[in-house]
């Protein structure tokens, strides 16, 4: 694979439902500020690629970000950022489900059925039944040989990409420039309105859109000169998707009705109590759809109330894939069940396949809305992301002559910057949102230590080694109930304080954890096991 096509294979993740939604919700949260908060995401995105970019050229292992914290620390961190792997691809889908059922609304209110209410912005009762019933038909699209599965995803990809480029085209013709003063400025001009700014980006989907990137670095090991064309690749793919949502942000303010938004953005959501008006309620539903509408471009509403399907599905259709397989994975290096390895005839693990939708159901009962999930999926994805650096720091420690295909320059300090970035953005998520993750890691630990209590062949966890992880989750989790961004959280931290104290505990942590690393003769045994092949693999269950 050359330069174009991994770029590619990151670029099809980087698109999906993000764009349906992330420009309104960032427009009504900050206004024109929204067009900052993309570059800055995407900066912060670039970061954290460069790393995976490293490690997925020493090690092109298939499901690496949820492995190279194995072979760096062992087992106690390797089925914790596993589990996190499992965590953040169990809770895509349903989240692609939200955003059908959210746009769908439109075609059903003639008729007077609801799926998705404006008011509250949840999904109804019958939107449940809905997106139970499409969770259904992803699982048993995945069910289809590989090379069916390959046809219908192509299609989709190939789809995806270009329905935002053509409306960025479109509505660049059907501008208003006084709604970019109407919205606010560019550069926020206090402290209240960075702290909004700074909360958008994970919490209006601006990072949730960009999350796909690692794409490329699964595909390490088949990409041609790796030194040139892997880095390229990743930031490439999110330079082209910065662009993209840049200036979908822009569009988006500068296509509104200029009578809508006299005010700003804030007033473009329906009121607390009472009837919503019909304009409203259609922006909430399907904002690219309405302003679209608004301008008179009735073909191009249609169009892309088509593709909050079409875009969608794609997304939830690949990601309930990347589940199962990441179970799979996760049960090969004996933190799951045996039974996730099951397969049938066409190679598709079954049991775990299963398990990724029910346990993608569980997670409509909690958070009922597109909005309301996003700020958890982003959460646990950085959450998982973050392991990447802390591997990065242990192997530059522990291999220092091992073969790097790419060397991040200034990694000595890039790699605290990075754990330090996606630390930040797990802060700005919110304590209501971290409560919640909290709550699902520690019941997914108990299920996991069930597991290791019941098998013998269970991987030995070295409890000391892996304290600074224990440290690391309950941390960051005083620091945000004590810190800005709640609710629930009690403010006791100031603003700019709270981000000091996130970076300085960061920077203990990953040295902490570089500290606890595994022996180099360890690391080096943990890769040779890992780099067998199926066969191998299956003679030492078989053993066992």
């Amino acid at each position: 694979m050359g330069l174009v096509g991994a770029m590619w294979a990151s670029e099809t993740s980087i698109i999906g439902s993000g764009w349906l939604f992330g420009s309104y919700f960032a427009a009504v949260a900050v206004g024109t500020s929204a067009i900052l908060a993309w570059v800055i995401a995407g900066i912060a995105i670039i970061i954290l690629a460069l790393v995976h970019a490293e490690l997925g050229g020493m090690y092109p292992v298939a499901g690496g970000t949820a492995r190279f914290p194995h072979l760096a620390f062992g087992a106690g961190a390797g089925v914790s950022f596993g589990f996190f792997s499992w965590l953040q691809a169990v809770t895509v889908a349903p989240i692609e489900c939200f955003a059908v059922m959210q746009y769908g609304q439109y075609w059903l209110n003639s008729s007077k059925v609801n799926i998705f209410d404006p008011t509250t912005g949840n999904v109804t009762h019958l939107g449940f039944v809905f997106t139970i019933i499409l969770m259904a038909i992803f699982t048993a699209v995945n069910f289809l040989a590989m090379r069916m599965f390959n046809r219908v995803n192509v299609v989709i990809t190939w789809w995806k990409v270009a329905i935002p480029v053509l409306t960025i085209i479109v509505l660049l013709f059907n501008m208003h420039p006084s709604n970019f003063g109407n919205a606010g400025p560019l550069f926020p001009s206090s402290g209240n309105t960075l702290k909004a700014l700074f909360a958008a980006i994970p919490g209006a989907g601006i990072v949730f859109a960009y999350l796909g990137f690692e794409q490329a670095d699964q595909l390490a090991g088949e990409v041609k000169n790796p030194q040139r064309n892997l880095p390229w690749a990743i930031i490439g793919a999110i330079l082209i998707g910065t662009a993209i949502y840049v200036l979908l942000q822009i569009v988006f303010i500068g296509a509104m009705k200029p009578g809508l938004v006299g005010h700003g953005f804030s007033g473009l959501v329906c009121p607390a109590t009472g009837t919503c008006p019909t304009t409203i309620a259609n922006i909430v539903s399907g904002p690219f759809a309405a302003v679209a509408g608004l301008a008179a471009l009735g073909w191009l509403a249609n169009l892309l109330r088509i593709d909050a399907f079409v875009s969608p599905s794609g997304t939830g259709l690949i990601y309930v894939t990347s589940t199962s397989r990441v179970g799979y994975g996760l049960a090969r290096n004996r933190y799951y069940p045996s039974m996730f390895t099951r397969t049938d005839k066409n190679g598709v693990p079954w049991f775990s396949l299963i398990i990724a939708l029910i346990f993608g159901l569980v997670f409509l009962l909690p958070f009922p809305s597109w909005h309301s999930l996003v700020g958890l999926v982003t959460s646990a994805s950085v959450l998982m992301y973050a392991g990447a650096p802390l591997a990065m720091g242990a192997f530059r420690n522990r291999l220092p002559d091992a073969n790097r295909p790419y060397k991040v320059p200034g990694a000595v300090v890039l790699g605290p910057i990075a754990f330090i970035v996606a630390n930040l953005i797990i802060y700005w998520s919110g304590f209501e949102t971290l409560w919640k993750l909290g709550v699902a890691i520690i019941l997914g630990y108990l299920l996991i230590l069930m597991h290791f209590s019941d098998n013998p062949h269970a991987p030995k966890v070295d409890w000391k080694r892996s304290a600074w992880l224990g440290a690391y989750l309950l941390g960051m989790g005083i620091i945000s109930w004590q810190g800005q961004y709640g609710p629930e959280n009690t403010s006791r931290l100031p603003f700019w304080w709270d981000m000091g104290v996130v970076a300085v505990f960061s920077l203990v942590i990953y040295f902490w954890a570089i500290y606890s690393a595994l022996p180099r003769e360890e690391i080096e045994q943990l890769v040779a096991e890992q780099s067998g092949g199926d066969e191998d693999w299956e003679a030492r269950q078989t053993a066992a």
